[in-house]
């Protein structure tokens, strides 16, 4: 039996540390999930990431509006989608689907979909969330440039040990709680914010983070292995 996949890339990992796009890593991505076998559909989340943030932060100088400053960020997040279905050519859907009326005709068409974000005040990973409830995906991958959640900052403290498996609510209190007033603003968004996780609550999907950063550990997830390193994130 075949099923459905919704897989969330942060727009950082697009790129490489001095800001130029990553064309050997979004080739590998491409080559990864155009081997459709496991998946009678597939659905990529793409976020805005480094280009999306140096808009925001000019925009915010310039009017404040956050909502106007989201905005930037959701044309950003479909600029990279479509960076991706420009790799996988004839294995996607040509278009980037900018609801989820859109994305269920699209669907139509048994073609890899690729999105962005769809309104003011989500993130992207709110929308794979979305998107995975409405389609009733049997895997939600969310990809990041880290492992997987960790008892604290991994970038700061050197012992941070990752945590593999992880219930919602536990998500709440490690992520949520501590992420302080600015964690909805636009180009702000942590790995869940507040509606994102309200999503994953309701619709009691399972969520599987992991590194996007060299794709191993995902290429080892596509082909059904076991032992992938990342956070289970389940209810």
């Amino acid at each position: 039996m075949k099923g459905k996949c919704v897989i969330k890339v942060g727009g950082s990992l697009l790129f490489k540390d001095g800001n130029n796009l990553d064309s050997e890593k979004i080739t590998d991505f491409c080559n990864i999930i155009k081997n459709k076998s496991n998946y009678d559909s597939i659905v990529v989340i793409c976020g805005g990431g480094i280009l999306a943030r140096e808009y925001i932060n000019v925009v915010r100088k310039f009017s404040g509006n956050e909502a106007l400053c989201d905005t930037f960020g959701i044309e950003i997040s479909r600029i990279n989608s479509k960076l991706i279905i420009a790799c996988l050519n004839e294995s996607a859907f040509p278009q980037v689907p900018k609801t989820i009326e859109e994305l269920s005709i699209a669907m139509l068409h048994e073609k890899i979909l690729v999105m962005g974000g769809l309104q003011p005040g989500q993130s992207t990973t709110s929308v794979a969330i979305e998107v995975a409830e409405y389609i009733n995906a049997e895997n939600l991958v969310i990809l990041t440039d880290v492992e997987g959640i960790y008892d604290k900052d991994p970038k700061k403290f050197k012992d941070a040990i990752l945590l593999k498996k992880l219930t919602y609510k536990e998500v709440q209190e490690k992520i949520l709680d501590g992420s302080g007033i600015n964690q909805a603003a636009a180009g702000e968004y942590r790995i869940f914010d507040a509606v994102s996780l309200q999503i994953l609550k309701r619709s009691k999907i399972e969520a599987f983070m992991m590194s996007g950063k060299d794709l191993s550990q995902f290429g080892k997830f596509w082909k059904g292995e076991k032992n992938v390193i990342g956070t289970r994130i389940t209810n």
